[in-house]
């Protein structure tokens, strides 16, 4: 049997609560520092709330320790794991190799997708390691996901299903750090990918004026679980670790939905890793939350449909097209979309012609007559509508808008003079005797009984079904059956909790792992950027990400002499910045490989773009691995 795992983000201890009771299986979140989101830390008592919530469904709380670590944190990063492990986290996603030899108790780590794991030959040596978890790359098709599970078969795979995309091969962005001094390794990215450019070829031609050419739709796999999960995926990771709280909802909702559906139709393969049946309170709709646009990105190979050069922004669902404009109003046709219904305060946006997006709020509505705040005078007939904020929806998510219960059955027997009351979830059960001598009553007790042992509150359970294993009719006084009730209850918790806690287990680090077949598979994985090839077997580049001794000292204990420290340390000046799978010239139709024309760019033409402060960024194109590569001009 295998277990499929829903990993939802949260920004807050609060909000990955509401994922756990949206259908989340585990969830992710970021303590106080060394998490690849600054803007998204967590106290220590917050993330032990989380873990208590959490435990009771066998769900898990991962905490994001994946920024590259300079030597003065060492010490602390350390202290902190422990007192991670202490308060019950069950694994830590990582990227900053030090942690392999640091002085840290067995708690399972994961390989951070900032470690770039995208070959055969990279999850093996993570493998080694003792990593059990590694987050895959983005930009692997469901091919390649599928030969790295056959290679490396006890590996669990975890691969991001939805949310915001990276335009660069994760840990392998530079451009925020040389541009603006804010590393996204170290979890500050200035999101450079998300401002406007143009492209100029070397003779100063304006090819493109005024777009996002770096930036890219958001993931959405929701129609693709069944395929990932037959190639070896066994965790559906959510991105989103600085999402509101609506955002997580609903998003965690419908994959929550769509794995339960997987499951039933394989009921004798797959399973949730985690317990709980959840209850909505409304459709989920992942078009209704933020979003760019979708796109699988590049789930079944190249695809021309991954890219939002017109903006970065929200443009949420499609709703029509306007079909009559008026001076204070406009009517929207949404033709086949019969069930979409306007509200005052909703949001809505437009394309113009040029591409420029256009939004305002409504202000009053009038059945498909909408009357915004402030009509733009550029929207036109024809225009398609999106609505980016559906002011009932999120009304409806403000509130308590998901349960989650576990069903049990109740058991209560006599004998030997007293009661045992059993609490099974049908996987687990819990019992407990307890001493009481009973009368016969002068009235029937099953009624009674049963409300006492429904009464299940707020603990995490609902009663399915009760069982009175004898006949006689037992006066039991109804403080004593809610004692009784809570008691195993908390014994359920309190066990549930220390199952969790003894799941943990020590990883296997640096042992079985051949320092000279470990240091060629790593060059092997790091060829494409180019640095490593060059310099050698004995010597790795800046693109390792080494800031600190304690990182060195490994990549020297598996055969390298020489190690280069990382960008952030060393501002190398003719460092790659970005390395894509985004290609602007197939985005353009203008692949000389693939799109072969009269107005394909060639290979050899060199190309710019040039940001809004007039700075400009080299690009260069390796049409043999299909990567657009990023460099910063030095004037």
């Amino acid at each position: 049997m295998i277990n499929l795992e829903l990993l939802a983000p949260a920004k807050t201890a609060d909000i990955g609560i509401e994922a756990i009771r949206h259908g989340a299986d585990a969830v992710y979140i970021g303590a106080g520092s060394f998490g690849a989101r600054q803007a998204a830390g967590n106290s220590l008592e917050d993330i032990e709330r989380l873990v208590v919530f959490a435990h009771q469904f066998r769900c898990k709380v991962y905490v994001t320790v994946n920024t590259i670590i300079y030597e003065d944190e060492l010490t602390e990063v350390e202290m902190l794991i422990k007192r991670l492990y202490e308060i019950g986290v069950d694994a830590l996603i990582v990227q900053d190799m030090a942690i392999q030899s640091m002085d840290i108790p067995p708690i399972p780590l994961h390989a951070s997708t900032q470690m770039d794991n995208r070959s055969i030959d990279k999850v093996q040596m993570l493998a080694e390691q003792g990593y059990e978890q590694v987050v895959l790359a983005r930009e692997l098709s469901v091919d390649e996901i599928r030969e790295i599970h056959q290679r490396c078969p006890n590996t669990k795979l975890e691969v991001f299903v939805h949310g915001a995309l990276c335009v660069s091969l994760s840990g392998r962005c530079y451009a925020s750090e040389a541009l603006f001094g804010r590393s996204a390794n170290r979890g500050a990215c200035a999101q450079v990918c998300r401002m406007k450019f143009e492209l100029e070829n070397e003779r100063g031609d304006k090819l493109v004026r005024d777009k996002h050419l770096l930036s890219l739709k958001d993931m959405n796999r929701l129609n693709h679980l069944e395929e990932l999960a037959e190639a070896g995926v066994s965790s559906f990771k959510i991105e989103g670790r600085l999402k509101d709280m609506s955002y997580v909802k609903n998003v965690t909702a419908a994959y929550s939905e769509t794995l339960n559906r997987l499951v039933e139709k394989n009921p004798n393969r797959y399973r949730r890793s985690s317990k709980g049946r959840v209850t909505l309170a409304f459709t989920p709709d992942v078009y209704k939350s933020f979003n760019r646009g979708f796109t699988d990105y590049f789930l079944h190979g190249s695809n021309d449909d991954i890219f939002a050069f017109d903006s970065p922004k929200a443009i949420g669902k499609a709703v029509g097209r306007i079909k009559e404009v008026y001076t204070d109003s406009f009517v929207v046709d949404t033709g086949r979309e019969r069930d979409v219904v306007f509200h005052n305060g909703d949001g809505i946006c437009c394309f113009t012609s040029s591409g420029e997006l256009i939004g305002f709020r409504i202000n009053r509505v009038e059945g498909n007559r909408l009357y915004p705040f402030k009509r733009s005078n550029k929207i036109r007939r024809g225009m398609a509508v999106y609505r980016n904020f559906d002011k009932r929806f999120e009304e409806t998510l403000e509130g308590n808008s998901a349960e989650r219960k576990m069903p049990v059955v109740m058991t209560l027997s006599h004998g030997n003079g007293g009661f045992t009351l059993t609490l099974d979830d049908g996987e687990t059960a819990v019992m407990r005797t307890f001493d009481f001598s009973a009368e016969l009553a002068r009235s029937p007790q099953h009624e009674n009984i049963y409300r006492q042992l429904s009464k299940l509150g707020t603990s995490p359970f609902i009663l399915d079904k009760l069982n009175i294993n004898y006949k006689e009719n037992y006066f039991i006084p109804s403080s004593l059956l809610s004692q009784w009730r809570r008691s195993v209850v908390d014994d359920y918790l309190q066990d549930a909790d220390a199952e969790m806690r003894e799941g943990r287990r020590l990883a296997i680090r640096n042992e079985g792992c051949k320092p000279d077949s470990f240091g060629k598979r790593l060059l092997l994985d790091q060829q494409v950027f180019g640095d490593s090839s060059k310099k050698g077997r004995k010597e790795i580049g800046y693109q390792f990400n080494v800031s600190n001794s304690k990182s060195k000292e490994f990549y020297q204990s598996v055969g390298f002499e020489s190690v280069s420290p990382a960008f952030e340390l060393s501002h190398d000046k003719g460092a790659i910045l970005m390395t894509c799978r985004h290609c602007i010239k197939y985005a353009l139709g203008r692949c000389p490989v693939k799109q072969k024309g009269s107005d394909a760019l060639p290979a050899s033409e060199k190309l710019f773009l040039v940001m809004e402060n007039g700075k400009r960024l080299a690009l260069g194109f390796d049409c043999k691995e299909c990567l657009m590569k990023i460099y910063l001009v030095d004037k």
